[in-house]
């Protein structure tokens, strides 16, 4: 009997262990419109995920604009340095062109497909550039793949990330761009 408790004890151990690392992959962007669910993929790209849940966690994403959106293809954010509308240097001009103060990451390139609701690095032409900025692709976008560091996707609230104000500049930028309210794990 007493073999038999502790058999049940350890798989229900197991069961909540699980379920709590599956939770800790999990994180809320809130918008505008509504909260948009996300799960990450740290067996995919353990350091781009690891960078992404620092920052959130911290606040860093909180205020940061979309500077960039292109309709039927991307909405790009995270500059934590110049894209931050909380901040009081903050300079739309100048959003897109910043990272956080860590170094830059290494690619961790992999065969995830850029599909709708992809949540991928932004980087310079060096494949060795992510830093915070990230882009959630609208539609599918194959010409991306194993070229950008794939480290999550929409789970809920697609539609949220659908209504974010789409760029009316050259190259997608934004004037008077949507923001990120918060982001942070579950």
């Amino acid at each position: 009997m007493n073999k038999y408790f502790i058999i049940v004890i350890f798989i229900i151990n197991l069961i909540f262990l699980n379920n709590l690392k599956a939770e800790e992959n999990k994180m809320i962007l809130k918008l505008k419109d509504g909260e948009v669910k996300i799960e990450l993929f740290p067996d995919i790209a353990p350091n781009h995920v690891e960078r992404i849940k620092k920052l959130a966690n911290e606040g860093k994403y909180d205020g940061v604009v979309f500077h960039r959106v292109i309709d039927g293809f991307m909405a790009q954010t995270g500059d934590v340095k110049n894209g931050n509308s909380n901040n009081s240097d903050y300079n739309l001009k100048m959003a897109g062109t910043g990272g956080s103060n860590m170094p830059d990451l290494k690619q961790e390139f992999n065969d995830l497909p850029h599909d709708r609701g992809t949540l991928s690095m932004a980087r310079a032409a060096d494949p060795d550039s992510a830093n915070s900025q990230f882009f959630i692709c609208f539609k599918p976008a194959p010409f991306l793949d194993r070229q950008y560091t794939v480290f999550g996707k929409v789970t809920e609230g697609m539609e949220y990330v659908d209504n974010i104000k789409k760029g009316d500049g050259p190259n997608g930028s934004v004037s008077k761009p949507d923001k990120i309210i918060s982001f942070k794990s579950l």
